[in-house]
């Protein structure tokens, strides 16, 4: 009596769901840890005060009013066009965009202190939060304000958008290499944040806001031009002013600072942020 095989099965077992790679897993994990740290310190830094994201748009608001205030009762107009408050914000915004960034990615690790005892969460991505956060912050509220100078003043201006975006763009990275640079040298010697602020409070004055790079005597002009800002606030104003070329611009020499100080400000984090921690 012959012995028939038994039947196969009709049913077949589910494959298993192919599971993530490690390097996959890293990068969604790092990017969930980013957008959490963003909304931390969104809801901390906003969240609490009444009015919220209205104030970082007042602030700037208010700077660029004294300023046009106070200078237009001595001067009958500014060094370009004939409105103080254009003239002023086209300087101020993006002075004050690299000053957010290199201010709050200095504070990085100080700020973000309790989270990184935690392994999920790493000091890179405590700067990349604070740096998009900014960023974005800064760009929207420089966009809200030049848009609304212009609107109300009823300037027929021919904006030049190349230029104005390359003065963001230099601004976003000078901010943030002078940023990741003291974030390491005041995480290591928090006196050096006092110090800091001592040495870069003449910038307000030398970075070209309340005047012209060309109308400056030859010895403050062979000075005032190793100033990064210098050249972004003119390259910022030459797309606000057909007739102005900012010739002395390099954009070569704002990119090379500001890389070499944030290659310089990751190194130093990298091999120092655990001394940093320990402070």
């Amino acid at each position: 009596m012959s012995v028939l095989p038994p039947a196969r099965s009709s049913v077949t077992a589910p494959h298993p769901a192919p599971a993530l790679k490690p390097a996959q897993g890293r990068r969604f994990a790092a990017a969930r840890t980013i957008m959490a740290l963003i909304l931390r310190e969104m809801s901390t830094r906003y969240g609490r005060t009444p009015g919220g994201y209205i104030w970082s748009i007042f602030e700037p608001l208010a700077a660029i009013l004294f300023l046009s205030v106070g200078f237009s009762l001595v001067m009958r107009s500014p060094s370009l066009g004939t409105s103080f408050l254009l003239f002023y914000a086209t300087g101020y915004m993006p002075f004050h965009l690299y000053q957010s960034l290199a201010g709050s990615i200095a504070a990085a690790i100080r700020f973000s202190r309790p989270l990184l005892q935690y392994p999920a969460v790493t000091w890179l991505d405590s700067v990349i939060a604070r740096f998009l956060l900014n960023s974005l912050t800064g760009i929207l509220v420089t966009t809200l304000l030049l848009a609304g100078i212009i609107a109300a003043i009823d300037a027929h201006t021919t904006l030049n958008l190349p230029p104005i975006v390359e003065a963001i763009g230099m601004a976003m990275l000078l901010g943030a290499g002078v940023g990741t640079v003291n974030c390491a040298i005041s995480g290591l010697f928090p006196i050096w944040e006092v110090i800091w602020s001592v040495l870069t409070r003449p910038l307000f004055i030398a970075s070209g806001i309340f005047f012209l790079y060309d109308t400056m005597p030859p010895l403050a002009q062979k000075v005032l031009w190793y100033n990064p800002l210098v050249h972004i606030v003119g390259r910022m104003r030459s797309g606000f002013y057909p007739t102005y070329t900012a010739p002395y611009v390099e954009p070569v020499y704002v990119l090379s600072v500001s890389l070499i100080l944030l290659a310089t400000g990751l190194l130093l984090l990298g091999r120092y942020h655990r001394d940093i921690l320990n402070l």
